[in-house]
């Protein structure tokens, strides 16, 4: 359990490796030290990550952006991000806001797309995890062949 929000659900701490994009397609790699795996999404969300990292300007604000100019203006932090269901090979996320007001948390988990939260968690740098049994059932990344 993490800060008291998910219940009965192991949960494996995870990092972005990197994001790496094709003319088809946009591939994220996340993982451990130990195990990375992929997610694959549309070109569009991969093209406006890679402009997050870069910090490149936008002429018109992208949907990430707006979405991050309401959370300023309401004072909604993200609180952690959380990969919570694989069918099939389309992964399910869960992403965790929270709002003070006056002596009131609100704590607010919204279903999803991983590439969503992932876009989001560039910029606002919350906690990611994966369900451990989400983590068991990915498919390992195997970046490097050896030459034999």
């Amino acid at each position: 359990m993490v800060l008291g929000i998910i219940v009965d659900t192991e949960l494996v701490a995870i990092k972005l490796d990197k994001i790496m994009q094709s003319k088809a397609y946009t591939c994220i790699v996340l993982g451990t030290d130990e195990k990375k795996f992929a997610i694959y999404t549309d070109l569009g969300s991969g093209q406006a990550m890679q402009k997050f990292l870069t910090e490149s300007e936008n002429p018109r604000p992208l949907t990430h952006d707006l979405i991050n100019m309401i959370f300023r203006g309401y004072d909604i932090k993200i609180r952690q991000i959380v990969i919570n269901d694989l069918q099939d090979t389309v992964y399910f996320a869960r992403i965790y806001l929270e709002q003070k007001m006056g002596d009131i948390l609100h704590i607010l988990e919204i279903d999803a797309r991983p590439s969503d939260c992932i876009a989001l968690a560039i910029t606002h740098k919350p906690p990611l995890y994966c369900a451990r049994e989400v983590f068991e059932k990915t498919v390992p990344l195997i970046e490097e062949w050896s030459s034999t």
